[in-house]
C-alpha cells in the first residue's frame, strides 16, 4: 500500500514538474486582456502593511525577514510554501493601495518569473496555479501600472504558460476546492487572455459537472467545512460573473450550484457575520461571507431542518449553530472533527461559546488536538471523544476520522416559548454503552437558552457494556465533562459562590452559566486556536463535571442574559486587528 501511494504521488509530482516545464517553452502570443479585468477579491489592509513591513505570516508562522525579498525566505514546511505560491497574499497589498504596496507587488511578481517562471518551484500545482492566475489576473491594472514593455511581456508570457499548465493539470487536482480553484482560474485566464478562448470552454464544462458531483442537494460539501464550502462558493460567483462579462451565460448546474449553497450559508452565520467555526473551518476574513452573498445576488433564505449538517437556531441578537449530523466520512474526513453535538453561541457581534477550532496552524500536536471531542462545546467521557483519529498515512500524513457515531437523530421544533432542538448520538456506545442525548431551547426574544444533556444506556447489550465500564473503573462510575468554551474576549467570574459564571462581553452583554447543582462546576484554562495568529490564544472554559453511575444520567444547564442588560445594545467597541499574541 506505502509504495502505490508513493508511486502514485511522485508521478503526479513528476508530471506537474512536465507539464510545467512544456507549458513554458510555448512561444508567447497573448499581448494583453480582452477586457480591463476588475478586481473581485477582498484584502485586509493590517496584513498588507505587515507584509510591507518585512513581516511574512503565512500558515501560522511569522518570518520577520525586512531586508529580503519573499522569494529570499526559506518556508519552513509546504503549508507556508503554499501559500506564498498561491499569491492570496496579493489581496492584502491591493487593500492597501498606495505606491509602496504596488511597487512591493511588482517586485514579488517579476521576482517570481524570473525564479520560478520556467516550471520549477513549488507552485506548479493546479490548484495553486489556479489561484495565482485569479490574482494577477485580477490586480493586473494596479500591477501593470508603471511597468515597461519588457516587464509587460514577461508578465503576459508568464500567464500565458501558466494557463497552458492549468490546461493540461487540472485533472489532477483533487476534488472539492482544490479542483474548484484550478477551474476557475483556467475560466478567467481564457475568457480574459487574448487568443486564449479555446481554454475556457472545457474548463466551463468541467465546473458544471463538479458542481453537480461535489454539491449535494442541501448545497454542501463532503467535508462539512463551513469555510471550505464559502471559499468554493466565492469561486463560483466568480466564475459566473466572468461568464457574464464575457457574454457568455453560466451553465445551469453551475448557477443552481450557486443557488443551492447560499442558503446553506446563511444557516452557518451567525449574528456576526462570521461563520460557524466546524471540521477544519474558521471564521472567514471579516466581511468574506456577506460579501460574497451579495455579490451572488440569491435572495432565498435559509432552509427549513439541517444545512450541510448543521442546525441553527436564531431569535433576537443571539445565534445558536449546532453540529447535527455524521462527520465526515473517508477522503471528506481528512480535517474532521470529533464535534457531534457541539454548539456555539453568538450575541450580536459578540461570539460566547464557541468551538476551539482548527490547530493545524500551530502544528501537529495542536491539530490533533483541535479534533478531539474535548475541544468542542459538548459532553466527552473522560479521555475519550466520540470519534477517532486512524493511523497517519505513511506518504501524506493525512489522519481520517474514523469510528465515530453511525446513528444521529435530530428534530427541530418549537417549544412554548421559542426554538428547541433535540438531538443525540451514538459515538459513545462502542465504548461505553451511553448515547449522548442533548435538548437545547433558545427563548423568543433571544436572551436565554435552556440545555439538559443526558447520558443513557438503551436496551440490555448497552446496559451490560455500561455495567462492564463501571467494572473497570471500579464501580467509581464513568466521568463526564460538558464543556463550554468561550471567546477569549470574554471575560468570565465563577459567581454565587460558585454556583453560576458570570460573563461581560465587550458589547456590555451581561450573560450567567447555571446549572441544577447536581454536578460540579469550575472555570478552567482554554484555548482559541486562530490560523491568523501566531500561537494559540488564551481563554477560559466552563466545564461541568460528574460521574455516571445509572443507565440514565441527566444535566441542566442554562445561559441567559442578566436582568440588567438592555434589550437593544449599542455594540460600539472596536476590534483591534493584531498579528501577535500580547494583546
Amino acid at each position: 500500500m506505502f509504495n502505490t501511494i508513493s508511486l502514485r504521488a511522485r508521478k503526479v509530482r513528476f508530471l506537474n514538474q512536465l507539464h510545467a516545464r512544456l507549458a513554458t517553452r510555448t512561444r508567447a502570443q497573448v499581448k494583453g486582456f480582452v477586457s480591463s479585468p476588475e478586481p473581485r477579491t477582498i484584502g485586509s489592509f493590517a496584513r498588507g502593511r505587515q507584509l510591507i513591513a518585512g513581516n511574512y505570516l503565512f500558515a501560522g508562522t511569522l518570518l520577520n525577514a525586512p531586508d529580503k525579498s519573499l522569494w529570499e525566505v526559506t518556508p519552513p514546511d509546504a503549508a507556508y510554501a503554499a501559500a506564498l505560491h498561491g499569491f492570496a497574499w496579493m489581496d492584502d497589498l491591493a487593500a492597501v493601495g498606495d505606491p509602496l504596496a504596488r511597487q512591493q507587488a511588482q517586485t514579488w511578481i517579476w521576482g517570481w518569473i524570473d525564479a520560478y517562471g520556467k516550471g520549477h518551484g513549488a507552485g506548479w500545482t493546479p490548484d495553486l496555479t489556479g489561484r495565482r492566475l485569479i490574482r494577477w489576473i485580477n490586480h493586473a491594472i494596479f500591477v501593470l501600472r508603471g511597468q515597461d514593455s519588457a516587464q509587460s511581456k514577461a508578465f503576459y508570457r508568464s500567464l500565458e504558460q501558466q494557463a497552458k499548465f492549468l490546461s493540461r493539470r487540472w485533472r489532477a487536482a483533487a476534488p472539492g476546492l482544490p479542483r474548484f480553484e484550478a477551474l476557475t482560474g483556467l475560466i478567467h485566464a481564457g475568457l480574459s487572455l487574448e487568443g486564449q478562448e479555446n481554454l475556457a470552454g472545457p474548463a466551463i464544462k468541467a465546473l458544471a459537472r463538479e458542481c453537480s458531483t461535489q454539491i449535494d442537494k442541501e448545497g454542501g460539501l463532503p467535508t462539512r467545512n463551513p469555510e471550505e464550502l464559502l471559499a468554493v462558493f466565492t469561486l463560483l460567483t466568480w466564475a459566473a460573473a466572468v461568464l457574464s462579462d464575457a457574454g457568455r451565460g453560466a451553465p445551469k448546474e453551475h448557477l443552481a450550484a450557486i443557488a443551492r449553497i447560499a442558503p446553506t450559508l446563511r444557516t452557518l452565520r451567525h449574528s456576526d457575520g462570521a461563520l460557524a467555526r466546524f471540521h477544519g473551518g474558521g471564521r472567514g476574513a471579516e466581511g468574506w461571507l456577506d460579501h460574497a452573498l451579495a455579490a451572488a445576488n440569491v435572495r432565498a433564505g435559509q432552509v427549513d431542518g439541517l444545512s450541510m449538517g448543521y442546525a441553527r437556531l436564531s431569535a433576537g441578537r443571539t445565534s445558536v449553530i449546532v453540529d447535527a449530523a455524521l462527520p465526515p466520512q473517508g477522503d471528506g474526513s481528512a480535517n474532521a472533527h470529533a464535534s457531534t453535538l457541539a454548539f456555539e453561541l453568538t450575541s450580536g457581534r459578540r461570539p460566547l461559546v464557541v468551538n476551539c477550532g482548527s490547530g493545524a496552524a500551530f502544528g501537529i500536536e495542536w491539530r490533533r488536538a483541535g479534533r478531539a471531542t474535548p475541544s468542542h462545546s459538548t459532553l466527552s467521557l473522560g479521555g475519550y471523544s466520540s470519534a477517532r483519529l486512524a493511523e497517519p498515512d505513511p506518504t501524506t500524513g493525512q489522519e481520517d476520522l474514523i469510528e465515530g457515531p453511525t446513528h444521529v437523530p435530530i428534530e427541530i421544533g418549537t417549544a412554548s416559548d421559542g426554538l428547541r432542538f433535540q438531538g443525540g448520538h451514538d459515538g459513545y456506545v462502542r465504548s461505553h454503552g451511553l448515547t449522548h442525548a442533548r435538548t437545547l431551547e433558545l427563548t423568543l426574544d433571544g436572551r436565554g437558552l435552556a440545555g439538559e444533556d443526558m447520558l443513557l444506556a438503551l436496551n440490555d447489550v448497552e446496559k451490560r457494556r455500561f455495567d462492564k465500564a463501571l467494572d473497570t473503573g471500579q464501580l467509581k462510575g464513568v466521568r463526564f465533562e460538558l464543556r463550554f468554551h468561550l471567546h477569549p474576549d470574554v471575560d468570565a467570574t465563577l459567581d454565587l459562590g460558585g454556583a453560576a459564571v458570570s460573563m461581560a462581553l465587550k458589547s456590555g452583554e451581561i450573560w450567567v452559566f447555571r446549572h441544577d447543582g447536581t454536578h460540579n462546576l469550575s472555570l478552567e484554562p482554554g484555548v482559541y486556536l486562530e490560523n491568523t495568529r501566531l500561537k494559540p490564544r488564551a481563554a477560559e472554559q466552563i466545564v461541568l463535571s460528574g460521574m455516571a453511575f445509572a443507565y440514565a444520567t441527566r444535566v441542566r444547564w442554562s445561559l441567559s442574559k442578566a436582568q440588567e442588560t438592555a434589550i437593544g445594545v449599542r455594540d460600539l467597541s472596536r476590534d483591534d486587528i493584531y498579528l501577535d499574541d500580547d494583546d
